[in-house]
């Protein structure tokens, strides 16, 4: 008896034209292509789940400069005073302090200055 793949032949190629819907030219319909495509989609997928998490901080870190700048402390200095003040936030909850609750973000700025 043969080996006949027809129908899982089929169900992958279909499978693989899934992923690739939407993008561009004959990546789109040719299965040589596609294969490519969908790998190097992987690739860049992979890489920039990293990325975000730098990019993130880089926007955290440029908001409470701002934030800091406002109340006459550097962003390095105040990072420093909260350390030896032991205010324990993260980057993340301070950027959104600076630019969402100034007057909470001024408490904090008066309490690592104070240390």
């Amino acid at each position: 008896m043969r080996v006949k793949r027809g129908t899982i032949r089929a169900k992958k190629r279909k499978n693989l034209l899934k992923k690739v819907k939407g993008y561009r030219w004959r990546r789109k319909n040719i299965l040589r292509l596609a294969k490519v495509a969908t790998t190097k989609a992987g690739v860049y997928a992979y890489r920039d789940r990293r990325n975000k998490k730098r990019e993130f901080r880089r926007l955290w870190n440029i908001q409470i400069n701002a934030g800091s700048r406002g109340h006459e402390i550097s962003y390095s200095k105040f990072i420093h005073q909260l350390k030896l003040a032991q205010i324990d936030l993260n980057r993340k909850m301070l950027a959104d302090l600076a630019e969402n609750h100034p007057t909470v973000f001024a408490e904090v700025v008066a309490k690592a200055k104070t240390k």
